[in-house]
C-alpha cells in the first residue's frame, strides 16, 4: 500500500518549528514516509545552516537539499523581518502563508494530510489575520462548520491511547457557560463518535464526559448547569448512541484519575475510557499536558482531510539554540499517516 502523502508546514519561522521538523524527518522510523515540507526555501536553508553551526554534528538534522519542499514565496520585507526568537508581523505573515498554501494543495488532492508546526496567534493577529488559530483557518478554508480539537497521546509506559476532545476551545473562561448549549455538546459528541469509528476503528466503546462545575454541581449547590440541562442532554445521548457507554457527568477533578493510572501503569486494571469529553480548554488540557506534554498530538476532527500538530507552542525562548525536542512532531507525523490509513479502510 502506498504511504499517505503528508504536507508538513514549518509554522512560525521565528520559533522552533523548522528545527523540530528537520529533526523529525531525519528520524529513522519515518524513512519510508512520503513527506513534503511547506515553507519559504530561503528561510528554511538559513535556519538549517544556523542550526548546523549551533548543534553537535552527532544530532540528526535533515538537509533541505535532500527533502521535498514546496517553496512559499514571501516578500523581501517579510523575509528580512523574521528574527529568530521574536514573533512579529513578519513571522506571522510567513506562518499564515505556509498553512494557506498547504490547505490549497491538500484540497486540490496533492496531499491526504497536513502536519502543522506551531504558530503564534499574536503574530498572526499582528500580520492582520484574525483567526484564533490554525484550527479555525483549516475549518474556514475547508468550508466546514462541524469541527473539533481532539488531543491524542500514546503512553510510552503502557501503550494506552489517551483521546480528549474539547467542547469549547479558545474563549475566555467567563464565556464558557454561555457557549455551552445542548446543540454544541451534541455536535461535539457526534464528531467524537464519528472520529472513533472512522479514525480509530472503534465501533463501540466508552466515553467519559465531564461536568462543568466542581463536583459536577453537587446537585445544584455549586452551579446549576448540570441539573438544569446537561444531565437531561446526556440521557438523550445515551438513547441516541446505545453502542457507546457514556459515563458522566463525572466530577472534573476525579475524572482524570483512571486515565492517569492507565498512562503511567500505576494500577493493574485502571478501566480508563476510550475517549474523554472536556467542557472547556483547561479542564481538558491541564491533565493532557501533565501526562503527555512531549507526546500529545492535536488533531482537527471534522475536516475532509487529516490534520495533526504537536501539542506545544513556538517556544521563542529556545528558538535557534538547537535544543528543541522533536518527539511530538515525530508522533504527529506517525499519527497523521495512521489516521489516513484508517480512513481508507473504513470508507
Amino acid at each position: 500500500m502506498n504511504k499517505p502523502r503528508l504536507a508538513i508546514t514549518l509554522g512560525d519561522p521565528a520559533g522552533i518549528g523548522t528545527e523540530v521538523v528537520l529533526k523529525a524527518v531525519s528520524d529513522r522510523s519515518l524513512v519510508d514516509y512520503d513527506l513534503t515540507l511547506v515553507g519559504n526555501l530561503e528561510l528554511l536553508i538559513d535556519r538549517y545552516q544556523q542550526l548546523r553551526q549551533q548543534m553537535s554534528i552527532e544530532i540528526e538534522l535533515s538537509n533541505p537539499a535532500d527533502l521535498k519542499v514546496i517553496d512559499v514565496p514571501l516578500d523581501l520585507t517579510i523575509r528580512q523581518g523574521v528574527k529568530i526568537g521574536q514573533g512579529n508581523a513578519a513571522s506571522g505573515a510567513a506562518g499564515f502563508a505556509y498553512l494557506d498554501l498547504a490547505i490549497d494543495r491538500t484540497l486540490a488532492g496533492d496531499f491526504e494530510a497536513i502536519v502543522t508546526a506551531p504558530i503564534a496567534k499574536s503574530a498572526w493577529l499582528a500580520a492582520g489575520h484574525h483567526f484564533p488559530g490554525q484550527t479555525e483557518l483549516l475549518a474556514f478554508k475547508a468550508q466546514v462548520d462541524r469541527f473539533g480539537m481532539l488531543f491524542v497521546g500514546v503512553s510510552p509506559h503502557t501503550g494506552w491511547t489517551l483521546r480528549t476532545l474539547l467542547a469549547t476551545t479558545h474563549i475566555p473562561l467567563d464565556r464558557v457557560s454561555q457557549a455551552l448549549t445542548p446543540e454544541l455538546l451534541s455536535l461535539k459528541l457526534g464528531l467524537l463518535i464519528e472520529c472513533l469509528q472512522a479514525d480509530f476503528e472503534l465501533k463501540s466503546g466508552t466515553i467519559a464526559i465531564a461536568g462543568l462545575n466542581p463536583h459536577s454541581g453537587e446537585g445544584g449547590q455549586l452551579g446549576r448547569e448540570e441539573v438544569d440541562w446537561i444531565d437531561s442532554w446526556l440521557a438523550q445521548m445515551r438513547e441516541m448512541y446505545p453502542q457507546y457507554k457514556l459515563l458522566g457527568l463525572l466530577p472534573p477533578d476525579t475524572m482524570w484519575v483512571k486515565p492517569g493510572q492507565a498512562w503511567f501503569g500505576t494500577h493493574p486494571q485502571p478501566q480508563a475510557a476510550d475517549a474523554y469529553l472536556a467542557l472547556y480548554h483547561d479542564q481538558g488540557l491541564i491533565p493532557v499536558k501533565l501526562m503527555a506534554f512531549d507526546r500529545a498530538i492535536n488533531t482537527t476532527i471534522g475536516l475532509p482531510f487529516v490534520r495533526t500538530s504537536p501539542d506545544h507552542g513556538t517556544a521563542f525562548d529556545i528558538a535557534g539554540l538547537g535544543i528543541a525536542d522533536a518527539r511530538s512532531m515525530v508522533e504527529a507525523i506517525k499519527l497523521a499517516a495512521k489516521l489516513v490509513e484508517s480512513r481508507s479502510r473504513t470508507n
